[in-house]
C-alpha cells in the first residue's frame, strides 16, 4: 500500500514539475518574442510596476511622460465606462455597475474594455505589441472620433503592460537604489 501511495505521489509530482517546466518554457518564449519585436519596430521598453495598475500606469506614461498620473487615467477610464454604459456593457462577463465598482479600485487589472475606454476617452489610437504566438500586434482605435495621437504599449500575455518609445526618443530612466539592511 505504502509503495503505490509513493508512486502515485511521485508520478503527480514528476507531471506538476513537466508542467511547471512547460509554463517555464512558455515565459520565456514569450518574452523572446516580445523581444524580437521591439527590434523590428524600433521601440524600447519603458518598465511600469506590476501592482495592478500596470495597464493605468503604462498609460500614464504615454501621455503624461510618468507612469505616477494612473490613478487619474484610471478614473477618467472610468468615468468614460460610467457615462457611455451602451458602448461597453455587452463585452463585460458580470454586471456593469459591479464591473465599474471593480475598475474604480487601485490594484484592479485593465483590460480590453478599460483600452477600448481609453481609446475613446482620449481620442489615441492604442497600439499593443504583445507576446502572443500569433498576434504580435493590436490597434485599438476610437470608435466615434479620429485618433489625436498614439499610444504605445507591450502586452506580456495576459499579465503585465508596459509603455513602449521609439529607441531614440526613449526617457532616460533613473536607476533605482537598493536600500540595504545589515
Amino acid at each position: 500500500m505504502q509503495v503505490w501511495i509513493t508512486n502515485v505521489f511521485y508520478r503527480e509530482l514528476a507531471a506538476l514539475l513537466q508542467f511547471l517546466s512547460f509554463m517555464s518554457w512558455v515565459k520565456v518564449f514569450g518574452k523572446c518574442l516580445i523581444f524580437l519585436r521591439l527590434h523590428v519596430y524600433g521601440l524600447y521598453e519603458v518598465k511600469v510596476s506590476g501592482d495592478g495598475n500596470c495597464q493605468f500606469r503604462a498609460l500614464s506614461d504615454q501621455m503624461y511622460k510618468s507612469p505616477e498620473y494612473h490613478k487619474h487615467v484610471r478614473k477618467d477610464i472610468v468615468k468614460q465606462l460610467k457615462d457611455h454604459r451602451n458602448l461597453y456593457e455587452g463585452y463585460v462577463p458580470m454586471k456593469y455597475k459591479r464591473y465599474c465598482k471593480k475598475m474604480a479600485k487601485s490594484g484592479e487589472w485593465g483590460d480590453h474594455v478599460t483600452l477600448q475606454a481609453a481609446s475613446d476617452k482620449f481620442a489615441a489610437k492604442i497600439c499593443l505589441l504583445t507576446s502572443f504566438r500569433d498576434t504580435c500586434f493590436i490597434e485599438i482605435m476610437p470608435q466615434f472620433q479620429a485618433p489625436k495621437h498614439e499610444l504605445w504599449l507591450s502586452f506580456w500575455s495576459e499579465v503585465h503592460y508596459n509603455s513602449l518609445y521609439e529607441i531614440q526618443g526613449a526617457p532616460i530612466q533613473k536607476p533605482k537604489k537598493n536600500h540595504w539592511l545589515f
